[in-house]
């Protein structure tokens, strides 16, 4: 699965792009805070740096009035970070008080694979703008996530084809009161993904995120072991919704779901892209349907790809 279309909407308002440089007058700006304004300039060959196109946005958007903003492609994002473009934003955080939602690298696979875009440190990002309640980045490489503590932050996104370890660390080791939704892509070894089941601990204790809801542990090559973890993990009595779709999951992991701690709480369980059998998947409606539980089992890919050492399984995002 490739990352074909741009995001629609964050922080439940649709996204506008500006506008190209010389193109600025010749359509109505919507109100600041009506829309997410999304900032990008061509990732191959733009005549303008995101910087600039980011200058123009400040000069004709009321910024004290944006809600939410999304940074698109920048040039050469295949080959260098933001880091230029977390200066920016943080230069021109007094001008943005009432920024709640931010999206870093809302990059199409047209644009940029996922697995090749450069990242950088993005914990600066949530010091600076300590009234985020929103904030997700895309593209594992070069990715730094250092530990803190946001008091106000509710989701939390990762989306990468491989997400190195130390960023897995930083996230569970970092105070989010707040936060009611988690969502890490963790990825395929192929592309960077160097975690182990153990460091996601912290995360499953649920310790330092006491009000987490909706936790999403998605797109990874270990998803059976991450499913065992799952099923005694103290965070799961009090969650919601439960992600760990866009995987490996196998019949091993869905037998450790249905033999640990009850599921039935859950208004849903998605393991959408799954090796599953068809009696697995029969297991899991009859233990969890009845009680409620909303079920995403599609995408199943058992019988496929199957080599003499048997099924060989894929993450769904991974270049």
């Amino acid at each position: 699965m490739a990352i074909s279309q741009r995001l629609q909407e964050l922080y439940g308002l649709p996204a506008f792009d500006f506008p190209e440089a010389g193109r600025e007058l010749k359509r109505k700006l919507p109100d600041p805070d009506a829309v997410a304004w999304r900032v990008e300039v061509d990732s191959y060959d733009s005549d303008e740096a995101w910087e600039g196109a980011f200058a123009r946005f400040l000069d004709m958007v009321d910024t004290t009035e944006v809600r939410a903003l999304i940074v698109g492609a920048w040039s050469d994002a295949y080959d260098s970070g933001p880091d230029a473009i977390i200066a920016a934003l943080l230069a021109a955080r007094d001008r943005l008080p009432g920024l709640r939602a931010l999206f870093l690298g809302d990059i199409t696979s047209e644009q940029c694979e996922i697995s090749w875009i450069h990242q950088g440190a993005v914990t600066p990002l949530l010091e600076g703008f300590p009234q985020l309640h929103e904030f997700a980045v895309r593209g594992g490489t070069d990715l730094v996530f250092d530990p803190l503590r946001h008091e106000q932050l509710r989701s939390l996104t990762v989306e990468t084809g491989g997400l190195p370890v130390a960023v897995v660390r930083g996230i569970g080791a970092s105070d989010l009161p707040a936060l009611e939704h988690l969502d890490i892509w963790l990825g395929t070894s192929w592309y960077g993904a160097d975690s182990e089941v153990s460091d996601l601990a912290p995360i499953l204790s649920g310790a330092r995120l006491p009000s987490l809801k909706r936790l999403a542990l998605c797109n990874s090559d270990i998803q059976d072991e991450i499913a065992v973890a799952v099923a005694a993990a103290p965070v799961v009595a009090r969650l919601e919704r439960l992600d760990l779709s866009m995987g490996t999951i196998g019949d091993v992991g869905a037998a450790a779901l249905l033999s640990g701690q009850p599921l039935t709480h859950l208004t849903s369980l998605d393991l959408n892209h799954n090796y599953l059998s068809d009696a697995m998947r029969e297991r899991l409606r009859q233990a969890l349907e009845p009680a409620g539980v909303e079920l995403d089992l599609d995408g199943s890919d058992a019988d496929e790809d199957e080599d003499e050492d048997g099924v060989q399984r894929y993450t769904a995002v991974g270049e």
